[in-house]
């Protein structure tokens, strides 16, 4: 008991300058364009890094350190090595600061996690098998907002190819998003949330919204509450197809969000086949055209999934289709007429007298 009591106690950083401290120190401002908000509290942080959980002699590659309050944590937590990759060179000198208060267990580099190979960071020997366990390797972030969607994205991709950090297994990612977002993330089938990023995250994952930091808790404080989301890869995706692929069904689908779901399947097809695809694709996935997206299951979009990649090997060419390159090379003549639609099931819900069309979106959730 001793002994375990001394090694821990061996992971304990040495008396330090204050988050608050080292900010003055180093004249240090969270940049209002680089959506940087700073968390003093340590206790926030330590609450942050359990939801990692045991991170005994664990890597970590921390995201966006900032001034380093959560690298701390991460360090007390028994973390023997923290790769920590910043942007923002004014942060440097401190986290030096740090790394000469834990030697050895700290690693500094000055870049852009958007661009990192995550996959050279590490030695292959911390790797483990993708049906086994978890590596004990770990990427926590408190992540600034403009950057934190397409990073998740990118990750996920990563995971879908087993690739970057996801190289090593199934690494798991404690991350801090808008709360608005976190709740995309995890959202249910049918909730008013559900999106996009609820898709795409949970084929791959288990998503867990851990809790909610307010945002008075952060220096400047935010207009928005933020989330905690911990995320593990699952051994098998729910949907057995290409990312690219997967990615493109998800997207149309949500285009029109409050639509019937038919309306975005159409999307995926040239207007000269559209009709004719978009009645197959549904019928083959057994998926209620009048369904709203945020009404569809993953195994719904699985069946989609299924759906247009088999239409997609009798005609390749539908993987490289996008709509809206279609629509920005049609050139601006009168429209001719149009196959009646067949999914019609109450006139007056369909029917616009104003002419009026709902914009699609561009959001990813």
């Amino acid at each position: 008991m001793m002994a375990a009591s001394t090694k821990l106690s061996s992971f304990r950083l040495p008396p330090l300058p204050t988050i608050g401290e080292i900010i003055k120190l180093y004249n240090l401002r969270a940049e209002k364009q680089l959506s940087q908000n700073f968390l003093l509290d340590l206790r926030l942080t330590d609450k942050i890094v359990r939801q990692a959980g045991c991170l005994r002699d664990a890597h970590v590659c921390e995201v966006g350190p900032g001034p380093g309050g959560l690298t701390r944590s991460i360090l007390n937590a028994g973390a023997t090595d923290v790769l920590v990759v910043e942007k923002d060179t004014r942060f440097i000198s401190g986290l030096k600061l740090l790394s000469e208060a834990a030697p050895g267990r700290v690693r500094i580099v000055h870049g852009d996690i958007l661009t990192y190979r995550m996959d050279r960071g590490f030695a292959d020997t911390i790797s483990k098998p993708w049906d086994g366990d978890p590596p004990n390797l770990h990427i926590i972030g408190n992540l600034p907002f403009n950057v934190s969607t397409p990073l998740i994205i990118k990750w996920l991709e990563n995971i879908a190819n087993r690739t970057g950090p996801f190289a090593f297994g199934r690494t798991q990612l404690t991350l801090t998003f808008q709360k608005e977002v976190a709740e995309r993330l995890t959202a249910s089938t049918g909730s008013k949330q559900r999106s996009r990023l609820s898709i795409m995250a949970q084929y791959l994952c288990t998503v867990h919204n851990c809790f909610t930091i307010p945002g008075r808790a952060f220096v400047p404080k935010p207009k928005v509450d933020v989330g905690v989301v911990h995320f593990t890869p699952l051994v098998q995706p729910q949907i057995q197809h290409p990312f690219k692929l997967v990615e493109k069904v998800i997207r149309n689908v949500f285009q029109f969000r409050r639509k019937y779901c038919y309306k975005g399947v159409e999307k995926l097809f040239p207007e000269a086949s559209r009709f004719e695809l978009t009645q197959k694709m549904l019928q083959n996935a057994d998926v209620d055209p009048t369904l709203r997206p945020t009404e569809l299951t993953i195994p719904q979009f699985r069946a989609l999934a299924d759906a247009y990649a088999h239409l997609c090997t009798h005609e390749p060419s539908l993987l490289h289709y996008e709509f809206r390159e279609e629509l920005r090379l049609k050139p601006l003549t009168k429209q001719g007429n149009k196959p009646e639609d067949t999914f019609i099931m109450d006139e007056k819900l369909n029917k616009n007298k104003h002419g009026k069309q709902e914009k699609p979106t561009n959001s990813l959730f």
